[in-house]
C-alpha cells in the first residue's frame, strides 16, 4: 500500500518553510503521496485571501514535488475533514513541531490519532521532551513520529507584513508564488 500523508494550513501565503516542510517529509517518510489541504474557512485563525486565491498560491507553491497535490478543504477542523475522507490508519498527518505543542487543543485530538499517525517535524524551540510529554498525554505511543527539518524561521504574517511595506519577498517565497502576490496585488495594505 502507497505511503501517503497530509499537510494542511491556511497557506496566507505559502512560503519556502511550507514547501521545506513538505520535501523533508516526503523524503523522511518515504511519502508517495502528500495531499496538502488549505483549509477554506479556519476556525482558529483569520485568512486574509479569499479561499480560492490561497489554492492557486499553494498549487504554484507546490508545483515543483511531483509527490503533492493541493486541495481546498472546506472543513475548519482537522478531524472533521478527516472523518470525511476515511484515509488508511497508516496514513501521516504531517506537522511542526511548534504545532504538536498545541495539539491537545485541537477539536478531538485523540480522535485525529485513531484517523491517522502524527508526522513532527522536529525544530529549535520545542524540546524532545515536550514532544514525549505530549505523546505521553495522549497515550500516542507509535501515532506519533518525528523528522528532522533544517528551520527556516519564516512565518505568513511576516510576508504579508513585507509586501504591505514595499520590501521584497524572494528569499521567502517561490519565485512563482511571489510573482503571483505581485500580479494580484496582495497583501498591499497593513492588516
Amino acid at each position: 500500500m502507497a505511503v501517503a500523508g497530509i499537510l494542511g494550513g491556511v497557506f496566507d501565503p505559502p512560503h519556502d518553510g511550507h514547501v521545506a516542510l513538505a520535501r523533508a517529509a516526503v523524503a523522511e517518510l518515504g511519502l508517495e503521496h502528500l495531499l496538502v489541504l488549505v483549509v477554506a474557512d479556519p476556525g482558529h485563525k483569520h485568512a486574509a485571501t479569499p479561499p480560492e486565491t490561497r489554492l492557486e498560491l499553494a498549487r504554484t507553491a507546490f508545483a515543483g514535488i511531483p509527490e503533492a497535490t493541493v486541495e481546498l478543504d472546506r472543513h475548519a477542523r482537522t478531524v472533521d475533514s478527516l472523518e470525511k475522507r476515511r484515509l488508511p490508519q497508516d496514513t501521516f498527518f504531517v506537522l511542526g513541531a511548534d504545532e504538536l505543542a498545541g495539539f491537545e487543543g485541537w477539536k478531538a485530538p485523540r480522535r485525529v490519532l485513531e484517523l491517522v499517525r502524527l508526522a513532527v517535524a522536529m525544530r529549535p524551540g520545542v524540546s524532545r521532551e515536550q514532544v514525549d510529554a505530549v505523546r505521553q498525554r495522549l497515550g500516542a505511543g507509535e501515532r506519533i513520529v518525528e523528522f528532522d527539518l533544517e528551520p527556516l524561521p519564516i512565518s505568513s504574517s511576516e510576508i504579508r507584513e513585507h509586501v504591505a511595506r514595499q520590501e521584497p519577498i524572494d528569499d521567502l517565497v517561490p519565485s512563482a508564488v511571489a510573482e503571483e502576490i505581485a500580479r494580484l496585488g496582495l497583501y498591499t495594505t497593513h492588516e
